[in-house]
């Protein structure tokens, strides 16, 4: 059992950045509905992601960006009912911040509002400082996003390694800094080499939350679907499968198929 988990009932921003001085690891975990938000609260996560890949896994979509902010706020609000100790960050949806730092307020303190989660998230660096630090002086507590950033998934045009060549690495080490100035509690590396997200991780106060960026970073974060191998297809290099959740859902449902034609579902014992 973690240190968090015995020493804290509910984890907050303040909690994760004593977590990051003891040198204890952080988990983090998506979650887009009541259920499921339930079983990763109980098991003992630190963060719970109310995450927009919610677009990718729930709604079918093939990249993030058509997720609403509507939606965004339905799936937050039944994962908050579950939740009792994790801290809830939810992705600000793309098109809700990028251009307009009012708009994002807006959407920020929305989801605030009329979910109850307890932070949001938004992806960049420099181009978005303007709504970043507009969110934060409302109070709303913010997580950055650098490296890949799936909201830009069309500006880039594949999902490969960001930040190895030396200029991109020094804006993305920059951006971390300027985030943390602007007040951000945490920040999410996703799929940078190793190095880089180690450097930075050492050159912050902040923790880091690490997706395909090695075990430099203060924490860790997986779409749970793909963690379970609910989604079967995905299988990038940084994934490590804990369960065959695919294959198990869908043999149950064979065997249940097979009684209900068979006549052997309900039984005696299980009729009125």
């Amino acid at each position: 059992m973690s240190t968090a988990k015995k020493d804290f009932k509910r984890i907050t921003t303040r909690v994760l950045r004593t977590m990051k001085e003891n040198g204890e690891k952080i988990s983090m975990l998506t979650a887009y509905d009541y259920s499921l938000g339930r079983i990763v609260d109980e098991a003992g996560i630190d963060v719970v992601l109310v995450g927009d890949s919610a677009s990718n896994v729930i709604h079918g979509h093939e990249t993030t960006l058509p997720i609403t902010l509507d939606q965004m706020i339905d799936h937050a609000s039944a994962v908050v009912k579950a939740v009792k100790r994790a801290l809830i960050v939810v992705d600000l949806p793309f098109g809700n911040y990028q251009a307009d730092s009012k708009l994002a307020l807006k959407s920020a303190i929305r989801i605030m509002k009329e979910s109850g989660a307890h932070a949001i998230k938004m992806e960049g660096g420099e181009f978005i400082m303007e709504s970043v630090k507009r969110v934060i002086s409302a109070g709303i507590p913010v997580m950055g996003h650098l490296g890949l950033m799936p909201q830009s998934i069309y500006k880039y045009g594949t999902y490969t390694v960001r930040a190895k060549e030396e200029e991109e690495a020094k804006q993305l080490l920059t951006d971390a800094k300027r985030l943390q100035k602007a007040g951000v509690f945490s920040i999410v590396l996703e799929k940078i080499p190793q190095s880089l997200a180690a450097k930075v991780s050492e050159s912050l106060y902040i923790p880091t939350i690490g997706i395909g960026a090695g075990p430099g970073c203060d924490g860790q974060v997986l779409v749970t679907h793909d963690m379970l191998g609910i989604n079967k297809e995905f299988s990038p290099r940084f994934l490590r499968r804990y369960a065959n959740l695919f294959d198990v859902i869908e043999e149950a449902v064979q065997n249940y198929i097979k009684d209900v034609k068979a006549g052997e579902f309900p039984s005696e014992k299980e009729a009125y």
